[in-house]
């Protein structure tokens, strides 16, 4: 038992007989644990803050520029907004000045060249007429007056001439017979003087008599009728301030075009004969293939802008002069203005999304890689409401940053955000 008891006293261990530590060292551990947990401290909250204090900004993604007919010739370089006009239009109005007596047409009316547009009253014109036919009637009978009466002097005239070489008759009865038939000669040659101005005169008074019919110049559409029956028309509004100067507009459907002002500093981008798309205000939805007829070879200094003329590929009914249309100037598949670059990689970004100024050419978008941005310079397109074409420098699905571009920088990190 007692030996028991001895060999359990030597297997306990006295916990009394460990080395003990000197204050001092404790001290050192807890200064190093205490400091270990304030840099610790101080790192989460360095972390915390520069979360917190990086700009918010939401996300764009570059979508491929939208396929169809306007892709297929390539992208758009330059927008511009104008009209449709007519290249050939005209007031229609009377040669002469008279009261509108019948009209046959009204607007929306299509007539072809030569129609009878409307008729003044022609009482006045027909009874000129009438007088200047009897006028002609009766310088042709003073002709043939005139024609006999020398006709019937000249053997007499022949006869003295005879006589008087026979010496029968005097000299001076030689000379009245002369002069006799020297004045019948001339009342033939007044009479057809005479004749000739009636005969003018007769010219004259059909002419006004069928200036009283007004026909159409030219085929084309009515699109608007400017007098009624029994108004005084006038080409040069001659009876006063009620006279109507025209009687309706005519319009060639078949010379419709868009006329648009382009900036002078972006008019090296448009050439004749490139494509383009247009828009109506009328119908957005539909695009309308068009080309480059003309750059009106002068500028506008008031608003700094050159006239391009555009003309469309297609004629469609729904196209009216007047109507407000968007064009959008395309580049071809290969544009050696581009440097050689093709339009394939063409894409869209909403419009916030490009740091970019007014009308200009280029622009800086701002590429996310996680939460870094990268700051990359674009060549930029045309606007089309709320999509803004990139021409290149960026491609189809990278990010783009979208949010306060003076907070934004290469290489910042930023805080992306869903609204």
């Amino acid at each position: 038992m007692t030996d028991k008891s001895e060999l359990l006293r030597q297997l306990r261990i006295d916990r009394d007989a460990r080395p003990t530590e000197t204050a001092p060292s404790r001290r050192l551990w807890w200064w190093l644990a205490a400091l270990i947990a304030l840099l610790i401290a101080l790192g989460a909250a360095s972390m915390l803050w520069l979360h917190s204090a990086a700009p918010a900004v939401r996300v764009a993604v570059a979508k491929p520029a939208a396929s169809g007919a306007g892709a297929q010739s390539g992208a758009s370089i330059l927008d511009a907004s104008g009209y449709v006009v007519a290249r050939r239009q005209a007031t229609v109005s009377a040669k002469i000045t008279g009261k509108l007596s019948q009209l046959f047409i009204e607007e929306g009316v299509h007539v072809k060249e030569g129609d009878i547009v409307a008729k003044l009253d022609d009482r006045n014109a027909s009874a000129t007429l009438l007088q200047a036919k009897a006028g002609v009637t009766q310088a042709e009978s003073t002709l043939l007056q005139a024609k006999a009466a020398a006709a019937d002097i000249t053997p007499i005239y022949e006869r003295d001439r005879k006589l008087a070489q026979a010496g029968v008759i005097s000299i001076t009865a030689l000379e009245q017979s002369k002069a006799n038939y020297d004045a019948k000669q001339t009342d033939v040659a007044v009479a057809q003087g005479n004749l000739a101005v009636r005969r003018a005169a007769l010219e004259i008074a059909q002419r006004d008599l069928d200036d009283t019919i007004v026909r159409a110049p030219f085929t084309g559409v009515v699109t608007s009728k400017n007098a009624q029956p029994g108004e005084i028309v006038s080409p040069l509004s001659a009876g006063g301030g009620f006279t109507r100067s025209g009687i309706c507009t005519l319009v060639d459907m078949d010379s419709l075009e868009v006329e648009v002002d382009v900036s002078e500093n972006f008019i090296s981008r448009v050439k004749a004969d490139e494509p383009a798309m247009l828009k109506l205000n009328a119908y957005p939805d539909w695009n309308i293939p068009a080309y480059v007829i003309a750059v009106v070879p002068t500028a506008d200094r008031s608003k700094a802008t050159v006239k391009v003329r555009v003309g469309f590929k297609s004629r469609d009914p729904r196209i009216l002069p007047e109507m407000g249309a968007r064009v959008s100037f395309l580049s071809r598949a290969q544009n050696p203005a581009n440097g050689g670059a093709t339009s394939a990689g063409a894409v869209t970004l909403p419009p916030d999304a490009v740091q970019a100024n007014a009308g200009a050419s280029t622009g800086v978008v701002y590429v996310l890689h996680d939460e870094t941005l990268e700051r990359r310079e674009v060549k930029l397109g045309a606007r089309d409401g709320d999509a803004l074409t990139v021409i290149a420098g960026l491609s189809a699905g990278e990010r783009v940053a979208v949010g306060d571009f003076t907070k934004l920088s290469d290489g910042a990190h930023v805080k992306v955000v869903d609204r």
